[in-house]
């Protein structure tokens, strides 16, 4: 019984404090701020789902409830709904106004061609530069270090796999790839 009579008691408070904020009082909205923002977060969060957008949309709110806490009526309900269908009104407009940005942004991306945006067509064009450079750096190997590279790096071969497929000593393996990734390492660092 006791949790339910002081949900009552923080209702009145509520109402009361709404009240008092709507004549100016700014020791009242603390308070009431202090009452309210949790719920408000909380709502806003279940709606918007994006942490930020979330708590930039509850301060919108609360900033609401300062500015319009004369609109209050207390014989149409209490503070708390009030204030939550406040937050959950703006909460429901941020989702709206977000999905119809995209929208916008994916009807104009239509309209000016079907083509890939610009940027994936430059990291099409960095990856295959990137795929020739180290092509370029694997040719200055030595033929048994780019094997034993390709072997381990391209088809996935594990070094104990590498020695066996090449029929060498795994310590041989190892010295090869060694070797081979430091000219790599240093053919590569020459072109960044």
């Amino acid at each position: 019984m006791a949790p339910r009579g002081r949900e009552r008691r923080g209702a009145l408070e509520a109402d009361e404090l709404l009240v008092r904020v709507a004549g100016g009082d700014q020791k009242a909205f603390e308070t009431l701020y202090g009452l309210v923002s949790g719920p408000v977060y909380g709502l806003v969060r279940r709606v918007v789902r994006d942490p930020a957008q979330s708590e930039e949309v509850a301060q919108e709110v609360l900033l609401e409830l300062w500015r319009s806490a004369a609109r209050f009526d207390p014989g149409r309900g209490s503070a708390l709904s009030w204030v939550l269908t406040l937050a959950h009104r703006r909460a429901v407009d941020r989702v709206r106004s977000a999905r119809a940005a995209g929208e916008r942004e994916r009807r104009e991306a239509a309209r000016h061609g079907s083509g890939p945006a610009f940027d994936q067509v430059t990291e099409e064009v960095e990856a295959g530069l990137e795929r020739e450079w180290v092509r370029r750096c694997l040719d200055r190997l030595t033929a048994l270090q780019r094997q034993s590279v390709t072997l381990a790096y391209y088809d996935g071969y594990t070094y104990r796999e590498v020695a066996e497929r090449l029929s060498l000593p795994l310590g041989t393996v190892k010295t090869r790839m060694r070797d081979g990734l430091t000219r790599l390492r240093d053919c590569l660092g020459s072109a960044a």
